[in-house]
């Protein structure tokens, strides 16, 4: 499911692929496919987020009600607990027309449509709870949607196209996110032209939702994976709660009794914590030392967001190149080296031209880091009888490091000032790579094969 450890046979013997395979792989069906799901993840993400509260504030609504909606995305922490579900119930009628994953990608994307037409129908000055009860089934059904195209995405890529098939996938969930934010306001824009404001939103949100059929369409196109198949009739025999308990349970049990496992979950948390240690305060940073809103819009979203997804692509070509082993060590020493860019910008100061620089380079590192880290927990999610529940479960926990143990970030900086503390941010990168270095040396990554149901 992944390349083979530097140190193992296969890894010596087998000849690095050229530039033009790593390029040629992105025209590949089966990677051509994860892109478009990508599109349609990342798109529903800003509607109950971000462009929903711009929504709210010309509305009018209460910042108090606005800073509560932060508690929409909770679905998005929480997926894991229905996961099993995903991986083990039967849809009626889509399961048995479209296969266990596509059935589900279906049925998901459809409920998703439908949330988003239900949102847009609200009216958030007058009853900003149905707002709420709508974003809320929006980011229910997305989070849904995440479940199930990461599942499909590890069961479907054979292990040569794994890491451009992440690549390609988080491109296309950027340009999603894109769509449905700057996109969503000029469209919103567009339509205040000839409708009321109120109406302008409305019709916005129709125009994001049918945007959703992308991935519905794609996902018509698909074929199942084998992997699922093979699964699908290892269960077959076995009624729905006992799919949903050996799907839950196996997903612990088949992840623990594998060799350095504990190791293997501290690496999950600790891997991007640098990223999320020093990015938790880039907002504040950019700020404090003078840049303007609009210096933070152009430079932080546009040409951070271009630099993103040439980073992505970058990281996918690391990850096709070298071992999963070698691609962890390069991902996160640049994405900790990084942090340094912001300790020189503090130093030069109001500087447009060294902002963009900065950005460009954490925002391509990081994304470099994020492609390879993300390939190396698709390598840990091996039996498709419960890879939907694993994924799951491993990203929740990968979220710790970024939600919780970076939230004393803000008072480090106060205390020791904005160029050490983006110095300290590459140090807490150590204990990753530490463990990096104990699992390698254990033959963790040698272990990571492709199980078969």
């Amino acid at each position: 499911m992944t390349a083979p450890d530097a140190t193992s046979p296969a890894a010596s013997s087998a000849p690095a692929p050229s530039w033009r395979d790593s390029l040629a792989v992105y025209l590949q069906p089966r990677v051509l496919i994860v892109l478009f799901l990508g599109f349609s993840s990342g798109l529903p993400l800003a509607l109950s987020g971000s462009t929903l509260l711009v929504w709210m504030a010309e509305a009018g609504v209460d910042l108090g009600t606005i800073g509560l909606f932060a508690l929409v995305g909770t679905p998005y922490t929480l997926k894991f607990l229905w996961a099993p579900l995903v991986d083990a119930l039967h849809v009626p009628f889509f399961t048995r027309t479209f296969g266990r994953r596509r059935g589900w990608l279906v049925f998901s994307q459809l409920l998703l449509i439908g949330a988003i037409l239900l949102l847009a129908l609200t009216d958030p000055a007058h009853s900003p709870l149905f707002v709420a009860l709508g974003a809320l089934l929006v980011a229910t059904m997305s989070s849904t949607q995440d479940i199930v195209v990461d599942a499909f995405r590890v069961e479907s890529l054979p292990e040569s196209e794994q890491a451009a098939g992440m690549a390609a996938y988080v491109a296309a969930y950027r340009i999603g996110m894109l769509i449905s934010t700057a996109g969503a306001l000029f469209i919103v824009t567009g339509f205040e032209a000839i409708v009321p404001r109120g109406a302008a939103w409305m019709w916005g949100y129709v125009v994001m939702a049918a945007l959703v059929l992308i991935g519905t369409v794609t996902a018509l196109a698909a074929t199942e994976p084998a992997q699922s198949k093979r699964a699908e009739a290892a269960t077959q025999n076995e009624d729905a709660l006992m799919r949903v308990f050996h799907a839950a349970m196996g997903a612990f049990s088949e992840f623990l009794s594998r060799k350095e496992a504990w190791a293997a979950l501290a690496f999950v948390v600790l891997f991007k914590f640098t990223d999320a240690f020093s990015g938790n305060m880039t907002v504040p940073f950019v700020i404090d030392i003078g840049f303007t809103r609009n210096d933070y819009a152009v430079i932080v979203k546009g040409v951070g967001i271009a630099a993103t997804l040439a980073g992505g692509f970058a990281g996918g070509f690391v990850a096709r190149r070298y071992s999963l082993a070698t691609s962890l060590w390069i991902g996160g020493i640049v994405q900790a080296i990084s942090n340094l860019s912001f300790s020189w910008l503090a130093l030069v100061g109001v500087n447009e031209w060294a902002l963009t620089l900065a950005i460009t380079s954490d925002n391509f590192c990081n994304a470099i880091g994020t492609v390879i880290f993300v390939a190396y927990l698709s390598a840990l999610c091996q039996n498709p009888l419960h890879t939907a529940t694993q994924y799951a479960l491993l990203t929740a926990l990968a979220a710790v490091g970024r939600t919780y143990l970076s939230s004393g970030a803000g008072y480090l900086a106060k205390a020791t000032g904005w160029p050490m503390f983006f110095a300290i941010s590459v140090l807490v990168a150590i204990p990753s790579l530490m463990l990096l270095a104990y699992l390698q040396k254990r033959d963790h990554f040698d272990t990571l094969e492709q199980v078969r149901v």
